[in-house]
């Protein structure tokens, strides 16, 4: 009795060895449960874990890439495929997706909690921070100021002493200001360019969050397949499917409209501005009537991101104005701090806006 099985199951050992064989060889495609950068779950689920539970299993790089556009290559082409396929990107995926897998919410909710936790630990600090640096160098004006007046008087008499031109003198007074305030700012720490620190952390993080929700929704691998199943039906209310474009266009309107009002915020409260801000006014409020119809076009997952950053930045921008926040913070006073300035914004918008 045991013979037959046992020639049975040589054949079948030899079948599958056959199969491997023809599938190394080139003349068949090799099957999922064979290929090791493939990870699936079990015959008839959708998810490692028990029925109910959410799905939770790291998709590896190379899964990843399957899942971004397939194959071993490039899904796209260019440097936007380069950046969109780069370690960065990928690893912001991961992110992502142990993120949604360890606390069990929707898909919507967990895009809207990372975003909050990511922007209050990386961009909160750098808020301050950039508050603190814009108060240092605030308070070093009136030193600069004096100082100026000292070195004007020095270098009219080295002029007379050496017959210089005003040509000259001018470049002998402009040479030794910026040496002089160059040594202030190492002094007290506060070189402006480091305020400027917040763009440079908040432009590549938006960025790869971006491109990483937008690989995720584009997944076409049998292990991307799961996790774009869990992104169709992860949404809420009008953007139920999270790989579609948003056509009710609500949250691109939003977007726009919140990015417009933290615009304008800061523009309300200016008592002096330069041809340069009013120019940086006016592209910023272009680009965010712009971002409109391109967030009408993206998955919905991004521009849920785009519209949850938003709202974050508000918030943080309001929190950032309280005198409680910056006292905790060790702001220094700046000469537009007030004691009441959420009162304040609302009379510098209404008077700008409701005449």
């Amino acid at each position: 009795m045991l013979a037959p099985r046992v020639a049975v199951g040589m054949r079948r050992g030899v079948s599958s060895l056959g199969s491997l064989v023809r599938h190394a060889s080139g003349s068949a495609p090799l099957p999922c449960c064979y290929r090791r950068d493939v990870v699936v779950p079990p015959p008839g689920r959708t998810s490692f874990l028990p029925p109910g539970r959410a799905s939770f299993f790291p998709l590896t790089v190379h899964a990843r890439r399957h899942a971004s556009g397939g194959g071993g290559g490039n899904a796209y082409s260019g440097l936007y495929g380069s950046v969109a396929d780069s370690s960065l990107v990928h690893l912001t995926e991961q992110l992502l997706v142990s993120t949604q897998g360890a606390t069990g919410l929707p898909w919507w909710a967990s895009i809207m909690c990372t975003t909050l936790a990511l922007r209050t630990v990386v961009t909160l600090p750098l808020g301050a921070y950039q508050m603190v640096v814009i108060g240092k160098v605030e308070a070093l004006q009136s030193e600069i100021a004096e100082l100026a007046k000292r070195l004007r008087y020095e270098v009219s008499v080295r002029a007379q002493e050496r017959g210089w031109q005003e040509r000259h003198c001018r470049y002998q007074f402009k040479k030794n200001l910026r040496r002089i305030v160059s040594e202030l700012y190492v002094r007290d720490n506060c070189h402006p360019f480091k305020a400027s620190l917040l763009v440079w952390v908040q432009l590549p993080m938006w960025i790869c969050l971006s491109l990483a929700l937008r690989n995720l929704s584009m997944a076409s691998s049998p292990a991307g397949s799961v996790l774009q199943t869990e992104l169709t039906t992860g949404g809420a209310l009008w953007f139920s499917d999270l790989t579609l474009p948003d056509h009710t266009w609500v949250l691109p309107i939003s977007l726009g409209l919140i990015n417009l009002l933290i615009i304008e915020m800061f523009a309300a409260q200016r008592l002096q501005v330069s041809s340069l801000q009013k120019y940086m006014t006016h592209f910023l409020r272009g680009v965010s009537v712009l971002m409109v119809p391109i967030a009408a076009t993206v998955p919905s997952c991004m521009a849920l991101y785009w519209l949850s950053s938003s709202l974050v930045g508000l918030g943080h921008n309001l929190l950032l104005r309280s005198p409680r926040f910056q006292s905790a913070c060790r702001i220094p006073r700046l000469r537009s701090s007030s004691q009441t300035p959420y009162r304040d914004l609302a009379a510098a918008l209404r008077a700008k806006y409701l005449p």
